[in-house]
């Protein structure tokens, strides 16, 4: 298992609760995630089912983002692997480089991203989706030469899909991060190590 968090000591803090302990709430909340696209209740979804009318909110903003959004699924999930880098989030990690290298990002680019160096090498939207996310995770805003370029290249509509992407897999993550929610390694997919202090 892969600890989420980088904090010590190290529990998991919000794991699964049984289904006899479950109130009517979370056993409907927790059926509606496992009759939707995602087949199952795991990663972030484990936590949040503490607070099932949460859990259903942001599912169904997480289900537009990643299966709905016209943003190229290059693209969505380097993004992510982005944000998860940013917070050190494992589950994200582990999920969504194994995705954005199926998708077409380069392996060395997510290792190089795995690593906290600059990924290379990047189509040209795919760099400028980093160059975005990066900014607005670090700055907590976009400056007007990324923000122009972003609108010219994907439109206004995506632009505001691509922010809201990014604080949605920050929230997630903070919410992984904070509960110690706990993830398997990928087979290929090494983790990630907390950035130094």
């Amino acid at each position: 298992m892969l600890q989420q968090g980088h904090t010590q000591p190290w529990a998991e803090r919000l794991p699964m609760p049984s289904a006899e302990s479950m109130t009517d709430a979370q056993r409907v909340a927790a059926q509606a995630l496992i009759d939707g696209p995602r087949k199952a209740v795991f990663g972030p979804f484990v936590p949040l089912l503490q607070s099932p009318v949460l859990m259903e909110r942001i599912g169904s903003l997480g289900e537009y983002l990643r299966f709905d959004s016209p943003l190229d699924a290059r693209v969505r999930e380097l993004v992510t692997c982005a944000v998860a880098r940013h917070v050190g989030n494992q589950f994200e990690w582990v999920v969504h480089a194994t995705a954005a290298v199926k998708a077409g990002v380069s392996a060395d680019a997510i290792e190089a991203l795995r690593l906290g160096r600059r990924a290379a090498p990047l189509a040209d939207d795919e760099q400028l989706a980093l160059d975005f996310a990066q900014e607005l995770l670090r700055n907590h805003g976009v400056s007007e030469p990324t923000y122009a370029a972003a609108e010219s290249r994907f439109g206004k509509p995506v632009v505001v899909d691509l922010a809201a992407l990014v604080g949605y897999f920050t929230m997630v993550c903070w919410v992984m991060n904070m509960a110690h929610t706990p993830v398997k390694p990928a087979e290929g997919q090494p983790g990630l190590e907390a950035f130094p202090l």
